[in-house]
């Protein structure tokens, strides 16, 4: 019989699938999404970002009364500013304080995102990848690392793209989530891009992947990247 291997599915309706156009959930709506996907089997839940709104604190804070079988619930948020420390941080303070024993962090990993977007130079975005990561780490927290743009990125600059995943790691990220932010990479750079991140860091932690389908190929970059080696899969119901 062939090997085979655990693929975890990373659920992040509630969050990324919230977006889609005219939705809009309820608390209750989201308590019920969660029990359903529970009931599937799925291994993470990702339900918003405690920061953003009362009512996703509120979600957050009915959840820890839910009896689940197999889903851990995710908070999101985002690595600490630029001219902040974690501790002053209010994203970060309300990720703690929605008590969930998994966080998933995104963070810049295209240089010109870096400059352009964040205006902070490559190096103070890696600080603030390192930091964030071992500040939540530190606090008891599991932390899934969200390369945002990583696919471009990797393109543009592999050696920066690259550094931002080891600053991931050295902060204590036990995830390093490829996201394919823009939904127009190629199959065969998928699978190049995936392979090498496995090869460089797949002893140390879980790679996974994350697609966006503005191409239509968010299936088949999710399935190359995992025989190039992931082995968790971000995903929303419906697309």
């Amino acid at each position: 019989m062939a090997d085979t291997k655990h693929i975890d599915i990373f659920d992040s309706t509630l969050r990324d699938g919230a977006q889609g156009e005219g939705i809009s959930f309820s608390v209750q709506d989201k308590i019920h999404i969660v029990e359903a996907l529970d009931e599937l089997g799925v291994a993470y839940i990702e339900a918003g970002n405690p920061g953003s709104n009362p009512k996703d604190m509120e979600f957050f804070q009915r959840t820890k009364k839910l009896r689940l079988g197999t889903a851990k619930i995710v908070a999101f948020g985002s690595t600490r500013r630029k001219d902040s420390s974690c501790a002053e941080d209010a994203n970060l303070q309300s990720l703690l304080s929605a008590e969930t024993a998994d966080v998933c962090i995104f963070g810049k990993t295209w240089d010109f995102q870096v400059t352009d977007i964040l205006h902070a130079t490559l190096e103070e975005n890696l600080e603030m990848i390192e930091d964030t990561c071992s500040y939540l780490c530190k606090h008891g927290r599991s932390v899934t690392f969200d390369a945002e743009h990583f696919f471009t990125g990797y393109q543009k600059n592999p050696a920066y793209a690259m550094s931002a995943l080891e600053a991931a790691v050295k902060g204590g990220a036990s995830v390093l989530t490829l996201c394919e932010t823009k939904g127009g990479c190629l199959i065969e750079d998928c699978r190049t891009a995936v392979a090498a991140v496995v090869e460089r860091f797949g002893k140390a932690c879980t790679v996974g992947i994350h697609t966006h389908n503005d191409s239509g190929l968010a299936v088949a970059n999710s399935l190359v990247a995992v025989e190039a080696g992931a082995t968790q899969v971000q995903g929303v119901l419906l697309g």
